[in-house]
């Protein structure tokens, strides 16, 4: 099989590259690089049936040969981290949507097979103990910024329904709901490379908000190996489907076991959303998936639970810190 995986220079897309390219599949990845990095791609690199392209999704000459090349696109570029969509929501809206409907435009010419990554973001305040894919979707007013991320994939979902629905198609949508493992950049908001390194330096660990907000954490394989699993079968073409773990954390809770596995002295702190993000800002207090969906058609289940995540992850900041500080 040729894939190709826009947004293959990220966090996500260099792990699903790197998993296809163990199965002996052809990967060509597309990145800007705005959130990605090349340093992610180097294991992908050593092997022989990969290929990548600097440049933006929004490219259609480039865009049109891949399209032409590749038999299944996933589609993974995307602006990514509250940080960046609060402080940048035209690149947030423009980057999310334009992309996702050159994808769609191109692969519909050919027919291609494809699939769409969501987030757990477009459930937005929606208040339930489980979100299900056929749940309302609740999002704050249009004056706080931080929506736009949603409100931008939500129209993705549209696009692509709509896509399957009046052209035919072959696309499936997964909604992934807090994935972590090594190469994830803190950079933008995300809250685990964030804590592991603040505390891997002794640094004061950063919890927004009062900590009680509750989240679920993905295992990266778990979530790449769902999405290969969806990608390959008919059956999913047309739906979205929830990817997390079963089990959530409190933020507070989350800072002090990675204070615990790191042996760290770091203190924990707490920053208003005031002051962290912008005036007004807005979080869900809990976001936890119902994957039933998602296992009655691929047998999906996360391997790992999150203290072994973390260790992994701890493991791996280790040895890239001792890196840093010995060149």
């Amino acid at each position: 099989m040729k894939a190709l995986v826009t947004g293959g220079a990220g966090f996500i897309g260099s792990h699903l590259a790197e998993s296809l390219l163990a199965d002996g599949h052809f990967v060509h990845a597309i990145d800007d690089l705005s959130t990605g990095s090349i340093r992610n791609l180097e294991q992908a690199k050593a092997a022989p049936r990969f290929a990548y392209t600097i440049d933006t999704v929004l490219n259609r000459p480039v865009m049109a040969e891949l399209v032409d090349w590749a038999d299944t696109i996933y589609h993974l570029a995307a602006v990514v981290g509250v940080r960046l969509i609060v402080e940048k929501p035209v690149q947030t809206i423009e980057t999310n949507i334009k992309s996702t409907e050159v994808v769609l435009e191109m692969a519909a010419k050919k027919r291609k097979r494809v699939l769409v990554a969501s987030t757990s973001e477009v459930y937005g305040k929606l208040e339930a103990h489980l979100f299900s894919e056929e749940d309302d979707l609740v999002l704050g007013p249009t004056s706080r910024a931080r929506w736009a991320y949603a409100a931008s994939k939500i129209i993705d979902e549209f696009l692509a329904k709509a896509y399957h629905k009046e052209r035919g198609l072959p696309v499936t949508l997964v909604r992934l709901f807090n994935t972590i493992g090594p190469r994830q950049t803190g950079q933008y908001g995300m809250v685990v490379p964030r804590f592991v390194r603040q505390a891997l330096r002794g640094e004061p660990i950063t919890v927004y908000g009062d900590g009680n907000q509750r989240r679920s954490f993905t295992w990266v394989g778990d979530a790449v190996r769902a999405m290969r699993a969806l990608a390959e079968l008919p059956a999913a073409e047309g739906e979205v489907f929830n990817l997390g773990h079963t089990k959530d954390i409190s933020i507070g809770e989350l800072a002090l076991l990675v204070k615990q596995l790191v042996g760290s002295t770091s203190e924990i702190e707490f920053i208003a959303y005031e002051e962290a993000y912008e005036q007004g800002f807005e979080d869900m207090q809990r976001r936890l998936p119902d994957i039933s969906k998602a296992q009655a058609a691929i047998g999906y289940q996360p391997s790992l639970d999150l203290p072994e995540m973390l260790e992994r992850i701890i493991a791996h900041e280790r040895l890239e810190l001792t890196l840093s500080t010995s060149e």
